[in-house]
């Protein structure tokens, strides 16, 4: 009798204990899953908060403008190229060359501010002469051919570059300038160059346009998606052909003082703008 008693009360202890476990471990269960899931939405809202807020709201319409200009200035350059066997003698010779063209250039009209020296070089001129040997007997009866072999530096004195830019303002004197120039002994006309003084004007043209297309679409865009659009909030432009300098062909060494002057055609410069703008889409 008594150890039937000692064997149910073992039995009763034994189960009580393994149900105290079990129910531990399901809560532990629980509240890891628990943590796992505020992490994750906690990570999910994070990503969310980090996308761009602005890119779902705005909208942005680009445009195209030009706008075409005729050049008003006129860039050349002269150049007098002297060469004497002392230095001060080729120094004496140029300068009175390059003042006389400079003289001219004043005498027709071109401001002292738009005359410029762009080049004065003096160097030392070499000469690498070849000596003749003539034909000879090679001992054999025959006759061998004349030959030239190297003689050597030979000092030939020295040269003097000047070269000047003139900026033109008035076109009809282009003609007469180039003539001029060389009949007071400029031996180098080169760069001759179109180019405009104030190119924000024709800029400010074709952005102009730019803008005026770029308004438009956006315009059709709302009337045609039903898409409310807001303040614009950014602009940006761009320049596909900006201002440049247009060289003509005219240039080289002047060999007849006395020739006929061209006849210089400036044509027209084209731009072309591109614009970008950004709206608030409400």
């Amino acid at each position: 009798m008594e150890t039937n008693i000692n064997a149910n009360v073992g039995t009763s202890l034994e189960t009580t204990h393994t149900l105290d476990f079990s129910d531990r471990l399901y809560k532990v269960a629980i509240a890891f899953i628990a943590v796992l899931g505020v992490a994750a939405a906690g990570y999910v809202f994070y990503q969310f908060g980090a996308l761009s807020q602005n890119a779902p709201h705005e909208i942005n319409v680009s445009g195209e403008g030009k706008a075409y200009i005729k050049p008003d200035i006129a860039m050349v350059s002269f150049g007098v190229h002297t060469q004497k066997m002392k230095s001060q003698d080729a120094v004496n010779n140029n300068n009175e060359i390059m003042n006389a063209v400079i003289k001219s250039m004043k005498d027709l009209g071109i401001d002292g501010k738009d005359i410029q020296t762009t080049l004065y070089s003096l160097n030392p001129v070499y000469d690498y002469p070849r000596i003749l040997y003539p034909a000879g007997s090679d001992g054999s009866g025959k006759m061998s051919a004349p030959s030239y072999v190297s003689g050597g530096r030979v000092f030939s004195g020295y040269s003097l570059d000047q070269q000047i830019s003139v900026k033109i303002r008035d076109f009809d004197k282009i003609s007469d300038i180039l003539d001029k120039a060389t009949l007071n002994g400029a031996n180098t006309v080169g760069n001759l160059q179109f180019t405009i003084d104030n190119p924000e004007k024709v800029m400010a043209e074709a952005r102009a346009k730019a803008i005026e297309q770029a308004k438009e679409k956006l315009k059709n865009i709302a009337k045609q998606s039903g898409l409310k659009v807001g303040k614009l909030v950014n602009i940006s432009e761009g320049y596909n052909n900006y201002p440049r300098p247009m060289y003509a062909e005219a240039g080289g060494i002047i060999k007849d003082s006395g020739s006929v002057a061209p006849t210089i055609e400036t044509g027209q410069q084209e731009v072309n703008s591109t614009v970008t703008l950004t709206y608030q889409v409400k």
